[in-house]
């Protein structure tokens, strides 16, 4: 909540980033408490990748309005016509025009200079400037913060628990149409992934660890359907949680082999 306080006392337009996933709901939260009784004074920027799961839309939507708070959904709508996509592009190309490139125009175009982003230390991508960014105010660009910097995922998860912090149902076990490809278990949530020859989506009871593009995150067989069985369940994994988005499997697997090692 300081450093929070702090980049609202620092910067003069900051936004928060809100991809509707636990960490940021999380951050959310935090940001309430660190300006109650009033609102942040800020919104939450959300970038659409145009394959997000509907019911993470829908969580972003409902949180928005119940909590009172501005909500920017930004899509690249230059790779939207372009139709840039996970299955014609590729993850690489899909993830760096319609989720980096978008970002970047949202900061842009709204003129944002310092973004609240709830990545936590753990995360392999984060982990070498996972405190604060080296901008400061008035040298243009934005700035980005990360107070979560020495969370990990069991600590989001206490916290969603202590604080009844609501999420998409994703997060929890239930039966759901998957298919298996290249190592991991995919919801197909609409037509525009094409099956192929002999390939049926098959009823297993899962959940996701994490929430982004639905063709590129891996869900997990898990019997957790709640808080408190999400809890046990990560104590006992020794899994990383970004081995389950398809753009980051062999940087997790290689930190997985390390964090063994240790």
């Amino acid at each position: 909540m300081r450093i929070v306080r702090e980049a609202v006392d620092a910067f003069r337009r900051p936004v928060l980033l809100f991809s509707a996933g636990k960490d940021s709901a999380v951050m959310l939260r935090l940001a309430q408490k660190a300006f109650a009784p009033a609102l942040p004074p800020f919104p939450l920027l959300h970038v659409d990748t145009n394959w997000k799961f509907p019911e993470s839309c829908e969580f972003r939507d409902r949180t928005a309005e119940e909590t009172g708070m501005k909500l920017i959904v930004h899509v690249n709508r230059e790779g939207l016509a372009r139709g840039i996509g996970p299955f014609s592009h590729g993850a690489e190309t899909h993830v760096r025009v319609m989720k980096t490139e978008a970002l970047q125009g949202a900061l842009e175009r709204y003129g944002f200079d310092v973004m609240i982003d709830g990545a936590r230390g753990d995360e392999e991508r984060f982990r070498a400037d996972s405190r604060l960014s080296d901008a400061s105010p008035g040298r243009g660009g934005t700035t980005r913060v990360f107070p979560l910097h020495d969370w990990t995922e069991i600590d989001v998860w206490r916290y969603v628990q202590a604080e009844n912090i609501a999420l998409p149902a994703l997060y929890f076990a239930a039966p759901r149409p998957v298919v298996r490809r290249k190592g991991m278990l995919i919801v197909r949530a609409d037509e525009r992934m094409t099956l192929a020859d002999g390939e049926k989506p098959r009823m297993r009871k899962v959940r996701f660890r994490t929430l982004g593009c639905w063709p590129l995150t891996g869900a997990v067989e898990s019997e957790a359907a709640d808080v408190a069985a999400v809890l046990s369940e990560l104590r006992r994994v020794r899994t990383p949680e970004r081995s389950w988005r398809a753009v980051d499997r062999p940087a997790a697997e290689t930190a997985g082999k390390r964090e063994r090692r240790t």
